[in-house]
């Protein structure tokens, strides 16, 4: 839900440099020489204004007569850094109150003051460059009488729903200790006395609520991360699959990255199964798009192509079929996913490869380069064309060997001067190389030409990469 946006109000001429600076109001109600009255418009001093010296302003006041916001010089989020702090003070006689006007910040600069009589005053000055509330707790709450309210503290919940990111000042009578407590327990920073209030106490309290809400918004977020990263770390153990190789020779490495910042999933996924008639069953794909509803799409397909493949199905039977399971799941017709599915036979020396859109899978064996396998009869990608068809092909791996199956967000990374050129696949296939010389193997493998990629982007990648190894050793 969008957040309100602040009422802009009308900057006087004196801040904006085009007029001599207004004098302050002066105080009507017996205060401090100086203090900040919240009389209502058309009162005697606004005529008073003109006729008094000038001085510097440093407490701008409303339409209505009470005491506004700072100019844009100060503003700043109550969590964040300030020029120079702001007070709104909720109080229904402002001018009454014992407060003394001269409230000072650590560097001795004017802290500045907003008083509104009520909540709906208070609504409206709430803008982002307030730091710290102070709450008068006899003040009715909205909806409710002033007396025989049924809970003493309705007012200040309210106050803290509508600023849970402010600091809030309780200000009750003095000798009640117990209802100023309470108001911190349900989430006020800390309580004063009305009685016993002075610039010097007030201005103290002020600085340490701000820090204390900064404290303890701060440690809110770290709890909140590191609950996030332990509910991420086991979704993750339950999204991403557990290879089904129980009886196999083959060894089996993956890693994947997702694309988005603080992702869990991209749209990219991959899976291997064994059948029991010993045949090793590897597919890697990628869903276009990178939100989490094509991570989800894709999470969808990778468990219906184990279904497919468990209930006996390969080739372009079993890929028609996903094409319609990705018909039916996808969220607009746009939507296709590249697939690259690879049946091992049992004997481990051949294989059948299938490509919808996909690149084609790097195969490594002793005393050869590294090489590309054929993909000269690539099918088009899932979703693309209905009734279309994808050809098996034949290939002979022999008795040792390594497949590596590959998202593009691994050849799309930018290289080179200025980052203007992508790695692409030959780019990969001599880096992948020379990684094999350094004798990386393995996971080392797959982690080593992730983070180079990486490197060789400048950064995070943008989309998602899932890398896929299989070795078989003689």
């Amino acid at each position: 839900m969008p957040a309100p946006i602040p009422r802009q109000r009308a900057i006087p001429a004196a801040e904006s440099g085009q007029a001599p600076a207004a004098p302050t109001i002066g105080n009507t109600s017996g205060d401090t020489p100086g203090a900040t009255s919240g009389e209502a418009p058309g009162s005697a001093s606004e005529g008073m204004e003109a006729a008094r010296p000038e001085t510097p302003r440093t407490q701008d006041t409303a339409d209505d007569g009470t005491v506004t916001g700072a100019d844009a010089a100060h503003r700043a989020g109550p969590g964040g850094p300030a020029g120079q702090l702001t007070l709104l003070m909720i109080e229904d006689d402002p001018g009454g109150s014992p407060i003394v006007p001269e409230l000072l910040d650590p560097t001795g600069k004017p802290i500045r003051v907003r008083t509104a009589r009520n909540l709906t005053e208070a609504e409206r000055l709430l803008t982002d460059d307030v730091h710290c509330i102070l709450l008068d707790l006899a003040l009715p709450a909205p909806g409710r009488a002033a007396e025989g309210a049924d809970d003493e503290l309705a007012v200040l919940k309210h106050v803290l729903r509508i600023a849970p990111r402010h600091a809030v000042l309780a200000l009750t009578a003095s000798g009640d200790t117990e209802r100023g407590a309470e108001a911190v327990r349900v989430g006020a920073q800390d309580y004063l006395f009305r009685d016993e209030l002075d610039g010097r106490l007030l201005s103290r309290a002020i600085r340490y609520a701000v820090e204390r809400k900064r404290s303890d918004r701060a440690e809110r977020k770290l709890t909140e991360s590191k609950l996030r990263a332990q509910e991420n770390a086991r979704l993750e153990r339950g999204l991403l699959p557990t290879p089904l190789l129980d009886g196999s020779p083959l060894h089996f490495a993956a890693r994947y990255r997702p694309g988005r910042s603080r992702a869990l999933l991209g749209g990219d996924f991959y899976d291997t199964v064994r059948t029991p008639d010993g045949t090793v069953h590897a597919m890697i794909g990628d869903v276009c798009g990178h939100g989490p509803d094509e991570a989800a799409l894709g999470v969808e397909l990778r468990i219906a192509w184990r279904a497919l493949t468990l209930a006996g199905l390969c080739g372009d039977q079993l890929l028609g079929t996903l094409q319609q399971v990705l018909e039916h799941e996808r969220s607009d017709d746009e939507i296709f996913a590249t697939l690259c599915t690879v049946d091992i036979a049992p004997d481990g020396r051949r294989a059948g490869l299938c490509l919808a859109g996909h690149p084609s899978p790097l195969l490594v064996r002793p005393g050869r380069p590294a090489e590309l396998l054929p993909y000269d009869n690539n099918g088009p990608a899932l979703g693309l064309l209905p009734g279309a068809r994808w050809p098996r092909m034949q290939v002979e791996l022999g008795a040792e060997w390594s497949l590596m199956l590959y998202t593009d967000g691994l050849i799309e990374g930018r290289v080179g001067e200025g980052r203007r050129e992508r790695l692409g696949q030959d780019g990969m296939v001599a880096m992948v190389r020379r990684q094999l010389a350094e004798g990386l193997r393995g996971e080392e493998l797959l982690r080593a030409a992730v983070n180079e990629v990486r490197d060789l982007n400048g950064g995070e990648l943008t989309d998602d990469v899932a890398v896929v190894l299989l070795d078989r050793a003689p």
